[in-house]
């Protein structure tokens, strides 16, 4: 191996380079060292003149991209991140005060067409002097382990989309007829495994709208143009292969990060592996993820604290990716985070990428560091495809067609600038300028430039008239896959991660986990027993062997049947519009059958809403003299157990039926007032015509089985109420148990999917 010196300058520059290049010799002799992906050590470090004493930036590249982690071509070896530190500050000393102005300028993500020098297309993406990873600040939620994807086998999606059109039908008044209003228009584009597509837009430009259409989230009918994975249309089987992050994270608060993504794993990993496999799975996306150190945090939420902004995206990316999709598509996953946090996440998303995954992002209004990490970049505005290309590219397309920035300015806050139809600090195109004139409009009184809709058809048309052909003969390319590969894609069959009682058991199981907090909440526990002991002491040792203490102790049974039939009423009322979100975004993925969840979400509250009226009743039961004996004490607690179950079915169908709080809060205050007041208690004599209610009511139901465990050997009657058996009193509180509950059920099903 050849390390004969370069020629250097003299002076302290000499000095300075002569000891880098020593460095470099013995980085790469060292066991360490890498070599470059030719297996050779890079070039001479510096191209050094009599009168320039500078280094060229793509080789001080290339060089950093040898001393890099993970950019080696050897067989696991690598220097040190600390050393690629020093090597680039000793780098930066050799160099002279125009050569660092240069370099501080391209590191910064801007592009030498702002100042008018030209540089070509190809050297863009090496205009940056040092490699990526020295680029990654460090992240003090994750720690300083970068994350490594392992490159899973998986099924690789090349996806394409050609005249991708889509519109939705807008009433403005009740009585006028509806207008279609486009969403999107004409869009064109292609994306790979291993490469990472971000959508940019001013808002309401259709980037989610796209990103859904995309991933199958939103119907065809609506929708034209046509969308390929592997040449091949949508299929349902792509569900288990198309991982979806939303804008918004959403995930159960009261679990911990380890058991989030447990309990994702074992409803989405396939049968064939064991519980221990897809535990082991979820640990292993939590180190990669960089999770350790919150794994057995909770998640939080508005009124629970919890994970961090960016930690609690991560877990939302983990959430997916532990199924190993081949297509993933987040929405805006670097909102709300800090700089240094973005940067990670879409350092993740690249590493994602390289691990063979297509990976598309929708981005609002990235850093320029952010930007140049894009491989390929779409622009919309209003709809309509401004650019779609290599992001390294963009700027230059856009200098070609006059529009380049007069002062230096981030690249992605120029191209949203030019989709928003806003061209101040950006020259005017002497064509737009010329058209303008011609037409006497579209020309802003204030300023005297065009006009945001002048500019943007402008843009709309230079693309159509420029690119757009060629991008359109790419798409028509065959992907490089054979046809095995390809149908793949076609296979119908819906495949579940668990069966249907595992399915049952592990949500049981979540719910039961998620919800201890809210039941058992000090607030509650004291509301219930605080009653329950005024109660005691307002009814103290009530004697029933006169006819007024029979009244008073009739009044106390009422009472009970009243507030345990008003109580969970307006607790289940919030179970299915609290998680629809959720539910819309685990039914989307197929991770379980609505049937499993159903059951499983009503079966769960049981256990939990059995402990508060147990207390109740023992603090009641006793302190106010009722019949002292196991017989009478253990069926008036049974008695209000189905109580509360017929109750808690209502106020689940009213929740699926109308999925609104306000709503549903309106429609059940109404109805338990009318049960309540149905309930034999307040009206004796009730008119025929309006009779029936009571026969629906819950309340009535629950009073007199009340009545007739305690009095069944003490009166015939009470309050005009005969003391039988009960039994119908029974079957009607078990028909409303289950028919409450089948109603919800059948309304959740006509409920539609929507992200």
């Amino acid at each position: 191996m050849s390390t004969e010196k370069p020629p250097l300058a003299s002076g302290l520059a000499r000095t300075r380079s002569e000891q880098l290049y020593e460095t470099l010799a013995a980085a790469i002799k060292s066991p360490f060292g890498s070599m470059d992906a030719n297996g050779v050590p890079a070039t001479a470090p510096a191209s050094i003149g009599g009168g320039r004493e500078t280094l060229s930036r793509k080789s001080s590249r290339r060089l950093m991209m040898s001393a890099s982690p993970g950019r080696s071509g050897g067989a696991g070896t690598h220097i040190r991140k600390s050393r690629s530190a020093q090597l680039k500050l000793e780098l930066e000393e050799v160099s002279s005060g125009a050569a660092l102005s240069r370099a501080s300028s391209a590191s910064l993500g801007l592009s030498f067409s702002f100042t008018g020098f030209a540089m070509p297309p190809e050297e863009i993406s090496d205009s940056k002097p040092f490699s990526d990873d020295e680029m990654i600040p460090e992240d003090n939620e994750a720690g300083n382990k970068k994350p490594r994807f392992q490159a899973e086998p998986t099924l690789p999606i090349f996806l394409k989309f050609k005249e991708v059109t889509y519109k939705v039908s807008i009433r403005k008044l009740m009585t006028s007829a509806p207008v279609d209003k486009e969403i999107l228009s004409g869009i064109n584009g292609s994306v790979s495994p291993g490469e990472v597509l971000a959508l940019m837009g001013p808002s309401g430009s259709g980037k989610t709208t796209l990103l859904s259409l995309l991933g199958g989230r939103i119907s065809q009918s609506a929708s034209g143009g046509s969308v390929t994975y592997n040449d091949k249309p949508y299929s349902k089987y792509l569900k288990s292969k198309i991982g979806f992050v939303t804008q918004d994270d959403v995930l159960f608060p009261h679990l911990t990060v380890k058991e989030t993504l447990t309990y994702a794993a074992r409803l989405r990993l396939p049968k064939t592996l064991t519980r221990e496999q897809k535990e082991q799975r979820a640990i292993e996306v939590i180190q990669e993820l960089g999770l350790e150190r919150c794994q057995d945090t909770m998640i939080g939420g508005a009124f629970v604290r919890g994970v961090s902004g960016g930690e609690r995206k991560r877990v939302s990316i983990g959430n997916e990716i532990i199924i190993n999709p081949s297509l993933l598509l987040l929405d805006e996953p670097t909102s709300g985070l800090d700089s240094t946090t973005a940067l990670r996440t879409i350092q993740m998303l690249h590493d994602i990428a390289e691990a063979g995954k297509t990976v598309i992002t929708t981005i609002h209004q990235p850093s320029s560091r952010l930007f140049h990490r894009f491989d390929k970049l779409i622009l919309l505005g209003r709809g309509n495809l401004l650019y779609f290309g290599k992001s390294s590219e963009a700027l230059v397309y856009f200098s070609s067609i006059g529009c380049s920035p007069l002062i230096t300015m981030n690249p992605a806050e120029f191209l949203l600038d030019l989709a928003n139809g806003n061209i101040n600090d950006i020259s005017v195109p002497s064509e737009l300028e010329d058209r303008v004139q011609v037409g006497n409009s579209g020309r802003e009184p204030q300023t005297g430039k065009p006009s945001p809709a002048a500019v943007h058809e402008y843009l709309v048309e230079a693309y159509e008239t420029r690119v757009a052909e060629q991008e359109k003969k790419k798409l028509s390319d065959p992907v490089p896959l054979d046809e095995e590969a390809k149908a793949k894609v076609l296979r119908l069959k819906r495949q579940w991660g668990a069966s249907w009682w595992e399915q049952y058991c592990i949500l049981f199981s979540r719910g039961l986990k998620e919800r201890r907090h809210e039941y058992f909440s000090w607030l509650r526990v004291t509301q219930v027993l605080s009653t329950a002991v005024i109660l005691g002491l307002l009814w103290w040792q009530s004697d029933i062997r006169t006819p007024r203490g029979l009244q008073d102790q009739a009044g106390l049974l009422f009472f009970i049947a009243v507030f345990w039939g008003f109580f969970p009423v307006f607790t289940a009322i919030f179970a299915f519009p609290q998680e629809r979100a959720m539910l819309n975004k685990e039914r989307a993925a197929d991770m379980y059958r609505l049937s499993a969840y159903f059951l499983a979400r009503t079966t769960s509250d049981l256990p939990l809403d059995f402990i508060l009226p147990s207390l109740f009743l023992l603090v009641v039961y006793f302190m106010t003299g009722l019949r002292l004996s196991p017989y009478p004490f253990f069926l008036s607690m049974l008695t209000v157990f189905l109580c509360i179950i017929a109750s808690q079915g209502l106020g689940l169908a009213i929740g699926a039926i109308l999925m609104d709080l306000k709503k549903a809060t309106t429609l059940a205050s109404v109805t338990v007032m009318t049960f309540m007041l149905a309930g034999g208690f307040f009206v004796k004599k009730v008119p025929v015509f309006i009779s029936w209610i009571r026969y629906l009511s819950f309340n009535y139901h629950t009073y007199k089985l009340l009545l007739k465990v305690q009095y069944k050997d003490f009166a015939q009657s009470i309050n005009g109420m005969r003391i039988d058996n009960g039994l119908t009193e029974v079957v009607a509180l078990v028909a409303m148990i289950f028919g409450y509950r089948l109603l919800a059920y059948l309304s959740l099903r006509q409920m539609k999917i929507t992200t």
